[in-house]
């Protein structure tokens, strides 16, 4: 294979608990935003009482100066498509509004409530909704990029490379770039064929016991050509479910994008390569923001 991925020296972290994170996080919720423009739990989609679910919410962070319209960076948390909160991820909106990109953190239905398809198409509603409304915000609509950590990586991917989702909202695919971090179930049908899960595993209430639609949710079924850009994080200490997705999603990426914008970071762990965002001088902010230009 011609790829060959830039693997990124970081000092290892011993704080990969989950319980770390929310503490960290929560800490800092209420921090200044001097530099802040912030409107919490904006409703997107409207309740679904044939499916039991409630009104779907964003949070927007946008620089308080107005000069020009900005980049936006939509961002869909993880939490193995069962758990999360939107509000958990406030340091990362407030971080890159203060950088200069309007941010937008997203809410969707988890499981067993909702099913991927149900979470993929909510998070479609929200990018669509940041494409109608952005601009009152000083956000840019014709320059929205979408990330995700984990299980909001893989909606992120998902949503990116499947064009049915925005078909089905009745426009074109608005997605400019794409940008993964430590994704989870890129290939979602290798991993649980491997797995042979009971049927009451939290996965298959997800992703139900049909092979054929665990290829329909894995996003290594969908690349084709022009499609969005991706850039592609891992962590070099990331779960080897994590590790074995991603390298067969990059192997199969190489066919369409000969040199993927990929970067292994060595020492990071699943949960630290969220957390490395918390410090505003992370190198990883000034990566992501010269992708977003180019």
């Amino acid at each position: 294979m011609s790829f060959s991925p830039q693997k990124v020296k970081v000092p290892g972290s011993p704080l990969q608990f989950p319980f770390v994170l929310c503490v960290l996080i929560l800490s800092v919720s209420g921090c200044a935003f001097r530099r802040v423009n912030r409107v919490n739990d904006i409703p997107y989609a409207h309740a679904d009482p044939a499916t039991g679910t409630a009104d779907q919410k964003l949070n927007i962070f946008a620089p308080r100066t107005r000069d020009g319209l900005k980049s936006v960076l939509v961002f869909i948390h993880g939490g193995s498509w069962n758990s999360g909160d939107k509000d958990l991820y406030n340091f990362f909106g407030n971080r890159w509004a203060r950088k200069g990109v309007v941010t937008v953190i997203v809410g969707y239905p988890l499981s067993p409530q909702a099913n991927y398809q149900q979470m993929a198409a909510a998070s479609a509603k929200a990018v669509k909704w940041v494409k109608e409304n952005i601009r009152q915000y000083g956000g840019n609509p014709e320059r929205i990029f979408v990330s995700g950590h984990s299980a909001g990586g893989h909606l992120a991917a998902l949503i990116s490379l499947d064009n049915t989702y925005f078909d089905s909202l009745g426009i074109a695919n608005p997605i400019k770039g794409t940008i993964l971090i430590d994704a989870a179930g890129l290939d979602m049908y290798g991993y649980l064929m491997e797995q042979k899960f009971d049927s009451s595993h939290t996965y298959l209430k997800t992703f139900t016991t049909s092979p054929a639609i665990w290829k329909k949710a894995s996003p290594i079924f969908h690349l084709h050509e022009g499609m969005p850009p991706m850039l592609i994080y891992r962590g070099g200490k990331t779960y080897p479910s994590i590790i074995k997705s991603t390298e067969r999603f990059i192997t199969a990426l190489d066919t369409y994008v000969p040199e993927p914008n990929y970067h292994i970071q060595e020492g990071k762990g699943h949960i630290g390569m969220i957390l490395q965002f918390f410090f505003t001088w992370n190198p990883r902010y000034d990566q992501i923001r010269r992708f977003m230009e180019e």
